[in-house]
């Protein structure tokens, strides 16, 4: 299935190589053209001039970029070049209003549209290991699934279009949830003085691991904290979240507490650090007594 790749930010980049890998990548655009360029000359794919013309020479077409206002303009900018028969395939993490929206613009020129946002972290778009919770129309899913398999691991058919960003945004509350637990735990321990890479060792395989824990615990025990998934980018989908909750007439305590701190974090400079530099304030909890 030839595929075209839009964004090529710190998880499209390794998911366009992905799909190089499995034979797929026909072209690239990317707002930043240089990113397009470099690999381009990488894989031998196409550079394409615009969005448009990408889309008119290909059959599926993936976009990952950060915000609900990039997906629907990419959507637009796309459209002009877009065949019937195409297949919009968008790992964005957006709005489910959002993603309804883009799929029926594209819906009016006969474009299939997937709303396929994407969990796992700058490892799994490295490996192909992604979770990719897709809505959208069963037939369509099941003409992407060519295009989905070589991104990731765990592909799930969730529903009708928006079902998709429901779930991850589902997932971000597990996310803020976790990294408040594991950030509060390590901070502990070291105010109790323990070695933090001997709890890592200790506890990875125990009852209170996660992913998170095993992963992104020793950035804490570093004190470094590498852009993985930016807290500005959570907030972000956060927000979504905190929307979503509000229509039903609820305000959801972990998403409230974990924006608070996040925008005391990106006032303070760390926005682009990864979300496990949550653990600056809960370690600072613990300076006084120290």
């Amino acid at each position: 299935m030839k595929t075209g790749f839009i964004g090529l930010g710190a998880m499209g980049l390794s998911m366009a190589r992905n799909l190089h890998k499995a034979g797929l990548l026909h072209g690239v655009w990317n707002r930043t053209a240089a990113r397009a360029a470099e690999l381009a000359a990488e894989t031998g794919c196409r550079q394409a001039a615009d969005p448009a013309a990408l889309a008119a020479e290909v059959e599926a077409l993936v976009i990952c970029v950060s915000a609900d206002a990039d997906v629907l303009g990419v959507v637009d900018a796309l459209a002009p070049g877009a065949r019937p028969g195409l297949v919009v395939v968008d790992c964005s993490t957006v709005s489910a209003v959002t993603a309804r929206e883009a799929a029926a613009r594209l819906a009016r020129r006969g474009v299939g549209f997937l709303d396929c946002p994407v969990s796992g972290g700058v490892e799994g778009a490295r490996n192909g290991t992604l979770a990719i919770m897709c809505g959208g129309d069963p037939a369509t899913f099941e003409r992407a699934r060519p295009v989905l398999a070589a991104m990731g691991r765990a592909i799930t058919h969730m529903g009708p279009t928006g079902y998709g960003q429901a779930t991850k945004a589902t997932n971000q509350i597990l996310c803020a949830g976790v990294i408040q637990a594991v950030a509060e735990a390590m901070a502990f321990a070291k105010a109790e003085g323990l070695a933090l890479d001997k709890v890592i060792e200790a506890l990875s395989t125990g009852a209170g691991s996660s992913w998170y824990f095993v992963n992104r615990a020793p950035f804490m025990a570093r004190g470094s904290y590498p852009a993985g998934f930016r807290v500005r980018l959570h907030d972000k989908d956060l927000g979504i979240c905190h929307d979503m909750a509000a229509a039903h007439g609820v305000s959801l305590p972990v998403v409230e507490t974990t924006r608070a701190q996040y925008r005391e974090l990106m006032a303070a400079g760390h926005g682009d650090e990864d979300i496990s530099t949550l653990f600056r304030l809960k370690d600072a909890l613990f300076g006084a007594g120290r």
